[in-house]
């Protein structure tokens, strides 16, 4: 089935869920053929549907089932407003806890301390425990939603164990093993547990060196060590080795989706990921600071230009290229910014292999810089010669100048843009924040500098250009 039918299945069983809950089928007919449906298609279903069908949908199910429909909805906080305080209670209460976080979150302050005043105590606890994390730290991602036993458990004992916190736990397929001092053992998967004899002894199925992260651990330190190992779910661990909870795959997924969407940002200048609902004021606190800086940079740059004024003066067609020298110099730098910024948060990088980034970052600035350099010599000079009437040795000379300043720009914004991430990434500053709008002006500044440079060494003093 290609793509394309894919996609245009999934709307379908969101308009049939729609047809379903505008019919004037019996409620109970409804809610029977609701549940061939997955929550996430009556999620969408859900936000297509007047206030009126929505109520219906929510008078269908219990509070549980909600709670799950809720869970998959991005902007809730629109529709809990339909609803009275005491029902909003009672669902965030059968969330998972990140979940309900997540939603207490878009709520006014004052209605958040009211819901949270109203749920019960056990999952006041554990919302309390994820909001006391910071919002870079493992904790802040983790759930309570969890199965545990214990070591000295028979194998008996762990099924039934295991079958009573399935009813209010659903992330089963990994066990988590605790001590009698309830300190974090090691894991079973669920499958091993169900294939174990009844006299096998429980130890045997204990993976005892099974990963974990710590809840204080920042997420950008320990996220590719998390997709390295690839499991389903990790415990989450404080200083005293307990379990507080777990991060599980769609978890991770929804780290790495946030890292780079932040990454994006930061290279992009901005202090976090904007959305459609911030006010002008808050765009703007995130962009200015950024953007104050690199008006003094820039600045420097045109400051840098004026010294040049006396070329220009004698060779004004000059100008006409340095668009094209700053463009390519910071395309090149932006390029190895990327990869080198990619390198750094995969890998631990040695010495040697740092210098080795930056030698092979400089032969790819070289040899681009070279054909690209070798086109403008040949094409600028072409178009001087014919549509601005230079003879050859000018026309030729004025291009040579701009391919020898675009192949010079290149390397030098290729090693620019590979140096600097490293520089900022050494002394333990982001350099996705750090780097992103920095590379930009610098390799102008470079740009500049080396293409007014060459034309004053090149076309002043060699050919004496008056």
């Amino acid at each position: 089935m290609e793509e394309k039918e894919v996609l245009e299945e999934r709307n379908h069983y969101v308009q049939e869920i729609i047809e379903l809950l505008n019919s004037d089928l019996e409620k109970e007919e409804i809610k029977e053929k609701l549940e061939d449906y997955h929550d996430n298609d009556i999620a969408q279903a859900f936000e297509e549907v007047t206030p009126d069908v929505r109520k219906k949908l929510i008078s269908l199910m219990d509070e549980e089932q909600i709670s799950d429909i809720f869970s998959y909805i991005e902007d809730l906080d629109l529709y809990l407003e339909e609803m009275d305080m005491h029902s909003v209670a009672r669902i965030i209460e059968n969330m998972d806890a990140d979940d309900a976080v997540d939603l207490l979150e878009d709520m006014d302050e004052e209605v958040q301390n009211q819901l949270i005043e109203m749920i019960d105590d056990e999952s006041k606890e554990d919302i309390r425990l994820i909001q006391s994390y910071e919002d870079d730290e493992i904790g802040s991602y983790m759930t309570t939603n969890f199965v545990s036993i214990k070591e000295d458990s028979t194998i008996r004992q762990a099924m039934k164990s295991v079958v009573e916190q399935a009813g209010e736990n659903d992330n089963i397929m990994t066990i988590y093993v605790l001590s009698k001092e309830d300190t974090f053992c090691g894991a079973i998967a669920l499958k091993d547990l169900i294939c174990a004899r009844q006299n096998d002894a429980l130890e045997d199925l204990i993976v005892t060196s099974y990963p974990y992260v710590s809840d204080r651990e920042k997420i950008s330190d320990c996220i590719e060590w998390i997709k390295d190992y690839a499991e389903d779910s990790y415990p989450v661990l404080n200083s005293e080795m307990k379990i507080l909870g777990i991060i599980t795959a769609q978890d991770i997924i929804e780290v790495v989706d946030d890292e780079m969407g932040d990454d994006y940002a930061k290279l992009a200048g901005l202090t976090a990921e904007e959305d459609l609902n911030e006010t002008t004021k808050q765009s703007m606190k995130k962009r200015l600071p950024w953007l104050v800086a690199l008006l003094f940079l820039g600045m420097l740059v045109s400051s840098v230009v004026g010294v040049f004024e006396g070329v220009v003066s004698k060779v004004a067609i000059i100008v006409c290229f340095q668009s094209l020298i700053l463009d390519m110099a910071g395309n090149v730098g932006t390029q190895s910014l990327a990869v080198t910024i990619r390198v750094l948060m995969d890998e631990n990088l040695s010495g040697k292999q740092k210098i080795g980034l930056i030698f092979k970052e400089s032969r790819v600035g070289l040899c681009n810089g070279f054909l690209l350099g070798s086109l403008s010599f040949l094409f600028i000079g072409i178009y001087l010669i014919v549509l601005k009437g230079y003879d050859v040795f000018h026309g030729f000379c004025i291009s040579g100048c701009v391919g020898i300043a675009l192949l010079v720009a290149m390397i030098i914004s290729s090693i620019v843009g590979t140096i600097v991430p490293m520089f900022f990434h050494r002394i333990k500053v982001d350099p996705a924040v750090a780097s992103g709008p920095l590379i930009t002006t610098v390799n102008d500044l470079v740009a500049v500098i080396t293409y007014y440079g060459m034309a004053w060494i090149l076309l002043i003093e060699l050919f004496k250009f008056y």
